[in-house]
């Protein structure tokens, strides 16, 4: 059966638009596109450790289905929320299912009708989903731009207001001035919630994320993780107060109606958790890696395409859908596993690709996909 007319039209309007995506096959590719920033993904000793560990606790045996709150709070959740709340600096971690879960439920159950959402205009789609479904009123603020945040704050004064923004930003791998954000919260006694899923793996002593680099965690409501990235598995985190905790749990549909996650995945957590506190080798080659690049995007004159960042994203932008397209599909034909972003996800004109760092990328593969892509730009 086809699809509705309205939506064929939809799809080949993406088509001759140049936003149009297939899903990617992969070939072993070098891989400058997946978030497993320092390779847990693929890591054989996690692998091992999940299923030892279930074996020796014999926790395989309470799979029980459900949502948390009925049978499928097994055991290993708490173990895992603890241990995860000990590595995070914070009193209390709530896991859930998916990163979008996540957002959702975070959001949906805690503003109310008379409350105001404040969020970067750059926050991820998933972010903006929740916020969107949330009961309060939401407004974005220009990107990392402090002064046009707080005039929004100024015109609700007897308002809770909700700050959202993310450590490190999904889209370009740049950051806010988190210090101004906790200050510009505290003068006006806002929440501020900071999603670190891009940072986890990558900063901090045991790549704990950026805020607890900078010893920013006691002044935050609420941090939201996804494992998705740094820790390379499902699932996501909700980090606060023991009673930001007690209130989800007792008000996020999300968390009182889903099926619960397996003890398997709870264990791949939990292990990835235990494996990046002593993870250091990785962690160290990818932050070589990352300063190798930006050292070789200098040296070749591509500093003022890329969008400036730190972290293990680095975007270029690449105005138009045509040129994008030809660039990315070049790269894929040499080899290069890269993603490019286009409209509607970001402005036209303002196409980009955007390439991950990872600890297993080779020097030689940074210099080469650079070079590639100055031999696009300029011959």
């Amino acid at each position: 059966m086809k699809l509705p007319e309205n939506l064929s039209q939809k799809l080949e309007n993406y088509k001759q638009s140049n936003s149009f995506q297939k899903l990617p096959v992969f070939n072993n590719p070098v891989d400058f596109a997946s978030d497993d920033y320092i390779g847990f993904s693929k890591s054989e000793i996690i692998f091992k450790h999940v299923h030892a560990y279930l074996v020796e606790n014999e926790i395989f045996q309470n799979g029980a289905t459900g949502s948390r709150l009925i049978s499928g709070n097994h055991s290993l959740y708490q173990i895992a929320e603890n241990f995860i709340a000990d590595f995070h600096e914070v009193e209390a971690a709530l896991i859930v299912n998916s990163d979008y879960d996540a957002s959702v439920g975070f959001f949906e159950a805690l503003t109310q009708d008379n409350d105001v959402v404040l969020y970067d205009e750059l926050c991820h789609a998933i972010i903006k989903d929740g916020i969107e479904i949330a009961k309060a009123k939401s407004f974005k603020f220009v990107h990392n731009d402090t002064e046009d945040l707080e005039q929004f704050i100024l015109r609700f004064p007897n308002a809770n207001i909700y700050i959202v923004t993310e450590s490190v930003f999904s889209l370009d791998g740049d950051t806010p001035n988190l210090e101004e954000l906790i200050l510009l919260s505290e003068k006006h006694n806002c929440y501020l919630i900071v999603d670190e899923s891009c940072a986890l793996g990558v900063f901090g002593e045991k790549g704990e994320g950026l805020i607890q680099y900078l010893k920013l965690h006691n002044s935050v409501f609420a941090r939201i993780i996804s494992f998705g990235k740094g820790l390379g598995c499902y699932g996501s985190v909700i980090l606060g107060s023991a009673e930001l905790k007690e209130y989800l749990v007792n008000f996020s549909e999300n968390l009182i109606q889903n099926t619960a996650l397996s003890p398997h995945s709870v264990a791949t957590i939990l292990t990835a958790y235990q494996q990046l506190k002593i993870e250091n080798e990785a962690i160290d080659k990818l932050r070589q890696n990352i300063v190798f690049f930006n050292q070789q995007k200098n040296l070749l004159g591509l500093k003022p395409m890329f969008v400036h960042s730190k972290s293990a994203i680095h975007s270029a932008i690449v105005p138009g859908g045509e040129n994008i397209k030809q660039l990315t599909e070049e790269l894929q034909d040499k080899g290069f596993d890269v993603q490019s972003i286009i409209w509607p996800v970001v402005p036209e004109g303002q196409e980009r690709l955007r390439l991950c760092i990872h600890s297993y990328n080779t020097e030689e593969e940074i210099s080469s996909i650079l070079k590639l892509f100055l031999d696009f730009l300029f011959y």
